[in-house]
């Protein structure tokens, strides 16, 4: 524990377990949860927003928003449920975030051709721009988030969560429906 009371950032300490190895004092409860996949993919998430939010700052959009525009963008025409599906993100939390990018004028939303029910999404010019002057700043947090690596480093954490996520995608509320799919 450091002198202000704090406890010290997981990954930052030793070792769960090495200061009792040590003779130093019994291992911390919080040792099991430090090591447990889920809490270390759960803190590199909250990392990665957090790197993302500070360069991005000045466009006032986050992650989430970003991931619409730009699935938009890549494949025009989808409808909500479909953003949701390419995106794996529930549909109350993708119409909401649809609502708040057409209030900001980012994207509209149109009456499909044949099925009325159907709202197909587009960007806007105003969106396609934000985009277009946003894209350094998302390669900035990118290069960031992944600094502590070494190339090789990257490719493999890329390669091993693609396994991990493909492997368990089924098990998720929304599953992630790629183009190829």
């Amino acid at each position: 524990m450091a002198a202000t009371g704090a406890i010290a950032a997981p990954g930052a300490a030793a070792a769960p377990g090495a200061d009792a190895a040590a003779g130093n004092a019994a291992p911390s409860a919080l040792d099991a949860i430090y090591a447990r996949p889920g809490f270390k993919l759960r803190r590199a998430h909250q990392i990665a927003l957090s790197v993302f939010a500070e360069e991005c700052r000045t466009f006032e959009i986050t992650s989430t928003q970003y991931g619409i525009l730009t699935a938009l963008r890549g494949r025009p025409g989808l409808d909500q449920v479909g953003v949701a599906q390419a995106l794996g993100l529930d549909r109350s939390t993708t119409g909401m975030v649809v609502g708040l990018l057409e209030t900001r004028g980012l994207l509209r939303r149109s009456r499909h051709a044949t099925d009325g029910r159907r709202r197909v999404l587009s960007l806007t010019e105003e969106g396609a721009r934000l985009l277009e002057a946003i894209a350094p700043a998302t390669e900035r947090a990118r290069r960031r988030l992944l600094a502590p690596l070494s190339p090789e480093e990257a490719g493999a954490l890329s390669a091993l969560l693609d396994r991990l996520l493909s492997h368990h995608d089924a098990l998720v509320r929304v599953p992630l429906m790629r183009p190829e799919d």
